[in-house]
């Protein structure tokens, strides 16, 4: 018998619940996901690394950043847009 779309979320909140309560380093457990959401925006700059280190490091850094303005900015102008 299948699950229900309420089962499966309840399913998946458990397996969740439960693997956070066997963790003891946050920090260290979601890392490989930090680094390879880092690591992606050296690929949108440099999908071919044809670049040298230090350049493709400087403009994923700035890829990075400008993501999170482009977020903050449409947050302001959501946040704007509710207020009016």
């Amino acid at each position: 018998m299948a699950l229900s779309p309420q089962e499966r979320t309840l399913r998946a909140s458990l397996a969740v619940h439960t693997m956070w309560s066997k963790t003891v380093d946050r920090t260290a457990r979601t890392q490989p996901a930090r680094d390879a959401f880092r690591k992606s925006f050296e690929k949108k700059v440099d999908p071919d690394s044809k670049l040298d280190l230090a350049t493709r490091s400087k403009m994923a850094e700035n890829a990075y950043q400008a993501h999170f303005k482009k977020m903050a900015l449409a947050r302001s102008k959501n946040a704007r847009g509710a207020a009016e």
